[in-house]
């Protein structure tokens, strides 16, 4: 039984929808192992279609063709993957070297697509450039080579794999007639292992050099030549047995993409470049909205206790609890006893003073991680509280009772008030006397109207509050504060009976404070003015912090149009090394492996590069900000960074599914012409 057999095969090229060229008429033909067979004719009497159809490069064709037994023409693409590692090896006219790769990669490409490992495929390479003579030359690139030795390389490249048919497409058709006798010399050295060697040539002396010869005219068979005679087989190319092959590694996919990028390494530096634009403002964005935060949450913290967490009656709450608001308005005035403030005084009460029941308090105790609850009162008026002091009344518009919210930092001179003592803010200070600080240990007396109530006394000045860059009313208004004691103490004096509106949850450990403040929320209860704030100012700067993000992500948008275009930019430039590497047995898979692979590269070398950069502005920005402002306001942390390069990977691989799926559509025929 031959080794391959070709049966009845037509060739049909469509030119209409009803009409065909036909390219190949009723070829039958059989040929064994150990011939060199020359398949000659002129230019477009079909050799090259033969060629094509016998290679496994196009199977749109009628007939047979059996291999070893088995029809090419039924082939999966599985099968025909194997077909074109293990069975046939391919030698081109134009020698269809990958001009980055050296002698030695070219000769491996086969094998690396093969998943081979790296010490064995260089080892089998070297082995068959030693026998074709080209040992000493295997670090050079192609250019640096001859003709001849161009297609030496071409020739091992074929042979590594150990094939069983060789097709060689006018093998001399680009040398001189003495380097074309050495070629064709070791083409009969090839034949003579055993193994199928088809040479394509329309050179009547090149045909005299084999052992049959096959003359092909307007794609028929018009004459079949054997002029074989029996020979002894040479041992020139006895090379050891190839292990079989596999698929094309992850790994082996981006070694190969790397090579590519390395030979345009300055056109890849700029596409980087570009690409990290976008990922070092979307990074910088980020950091500026983290920094700000931070500097806020830290001025808080430095403000506030953070283990207190505030909880004040609502509407919600006091349905619940039945209690009754005594929050009083212009339009709703209260009746005033002896002693209070005159009836025409246009003072206004703005806070609510919905008073704590006694189902609230255990409700609030009840709260996962709370460890204590503190009672206090306040009030916020306009018009109605004042301090007299040396008989000059100076007005405040925020009441309070002191609890462990305030922290040290707040007293800006003196300590905080015990019994029958007072805290005022530093403005009001500044009011009475010329230094603050010269008010504490003075007496003053404390005026307030409460729920409608009048209630005053004389109390010690033990020290400044200041609120810092704390956010709230104590922060903006003059302020007056009181221990809790003190404060029962002014409404027993004077025969009223205040309830407190205010309550401070103690958290085991600050851990702990978000989530109460969350049940707090849940529950119906108010916070703190401050949390209020802070949380409405946090929301506001996320908004701005991811709107400049998005601003500045457009030029990721535009990164990916440049890097989409580079990469169909190089399908073209590297069309024919993807018509080889189908020839030798490249997947589909494997052409959008190689260039995805390379397109994660781009991604991955932007998204580091853009860190880079951000890390290094960030570092000069806020040496600056922190010589001006004492702070810094540039937070980078490594989950922005993880995100810049996880973005630039994802944007980058996704611009480059579209240039990969079109390398790995091309037609192996149309690509292996292509100059």
């Amino acid at each position: 039984m031959p080794f391959l057999s070709i049966q009845n095969l037509n060739k049909y090229y469509p030119i209409t929808e009803s009409q065909h060229f036909h390219a190949l008429k009723d070829i039958n033909l059989s040929f064994d192992k150990g011939e060199l067979v020359s398949i000659i004719g002129e230019s477009g009497s079909g050799k090259s279609t033969l060629m094509n159809v016998l290679g496994g490069l196009d199977l749109t064709f009628d007939g047979d063709i059996l291999v070893d037994g088995e029809n090419l023409g039924q082939f999966s693409e599985k099968e025909l993957v194997r077909f074109h590692k293990e069975k046939i090896g391919f030698i081109f006219q134009s020698f269809n070297l990958v001009s980055h790769l050296s002698v030695l990669d070219n000769v491996t490409l086969a094998m690396t697509l093969s998943n081979v490992d790296k010490q064995t495929r260089n080892d089998r390479a070297m082995e068959v450039l030693e026998h074709l003579g080209l040992k000493d030359h295997y670090k050079k690139k192609p250019s640096q080579l001859s003709g001849g030795q161009k297609q030496r390389v071409a020739i091992a490249r074929a042979l590594v794999n150990d094939p069983d048919i060789i097709i060689a497409d006018e093998p001399t058709g680009a040398l001189d007639s003495q380097t074309s006798d050495q070629v064709l010399d070791i083409i009969q050295d090839i034949a003579k292992t055993g193994k199928l060697v088809i040479m394509v040539t329309h050179s009547d002396r090149v045909a005299s050099r084999s052992s049959r010869i096959v003359t092909i005219d307007d794609g028929a068979i018009i004459k079949d030549e054997d002029r074989r005679t029996k020979e002894e087989d040479t041992d020139t190319f006895k090379l050891t047995k190839q292990e079989r092959n596999k698929n094309l590694s992850l790994v082996a996919a981006i070694r190969m993409a790397l090579l590519n990028m390395k030979e345009k390494m300055g056109r890849n530096i700029l596409i980087a470049l570009g690409g990290s634009i976008g990922i070092m403002s979307v990074i910088l964005m980020l950091a500026l909205g983290r920094g700000v935060n931070d500097y806020l949450t830290d001025t808080m913290n430095e403000n506030v206790n953070p283990l207190i967490s505030e909880a004040r009656m609502t509407e919600e709450t006091q349905r619940d609890s039945g209690a009754e608001s005594e929050t009083e308005t212009a339009d709703e005035p209260t009746e005033r006893g002896p002693g209070q403030f005159a009836a025409n005084n246009p003072a206004v009460q703005l806070s609510q003073t919905i008073p704590f029941e006694q189902d609230n308090i255990e409700e609030l105790r009840d709260i996962p991680h709370v460890e204590e609850i503190e009672l206090a009162y306040t009030s916020f008026s306009v018009g109605s509280d004042t301090v007299v002091y040396e008989e000059d009344t100076h007005p405040f518009m925020n009441f309070g009772t002191i609890s462990a919210s305030m922290t040290q930092s707040n007293i800006l001179h003196g300590a905080f008030p015990e019994s029958n003592e007072v805290l005022i803010t530093e403005e009001m200070a500044e009011n009475m006397m010329d230094e603050a600080s010269d008010m504490i240990g003075e007496e003053v007396e404390v005026k307030l109207r409460v729920d409608g109530d009048a209630l005053s006394g004389f109390y010690t000045v033990s020290g400044i509050y200041t609120a810092g860059n704390a956010i709230g009313p104590a922060s903006a208004f003059d302020s007056v504060f009181m221990t809790m004691d003190t404060f029962i103490e002014m409404t027993e004096e004077n025969d009223v009976t205040i309830e407190p509106n205010l309550a401070y949850l103690h958290a085991e450990d600050p851990s702990h404070s978000q989530s109460i403040k969350e049940e707090l929320s849940a529950l119906g209860y108010g916070g703190s003015s401050t949390d209020t704030l802070a949380a409405t100012f946090t929301q506001l700067l996320d908004i701005f912090t991811y709107i400049l993000s998005g601003v500045a992500a457009i030029s990721l948008f535009v990164s990916a149009i440049m890097i989409l275009t580079v990469l169909y930019i190089s399908v073209v430039e590297r069309t024919q090394e993807i018509g080889v590497i189908k020839a030798i047995g490249g997947r589909n898979k494997d052409i959008r492996r190689i260039f995805v692979s390379e397109s994660f590269l781009i991604g991955l070398f932007s998204g580091l590069l853009g860190i880079g950069i951000a890390s290094l502005l960030a570092f000069i920005g806020n040496i600056a900000v922190n010589n001006l402002f004492g702070t810094t306001i540039l937070h980078i942390t490594p989950l922005y960074a993880l995100f810049g390069v996880l973005a630039s990977v994802i944007i980058s691989m996704i611009a480059g599914v579209f240039p990969a799926n079109k390398a790995a559509r091309l037609d192996p025929i149309e690509a292996l012409r292509h100059d």
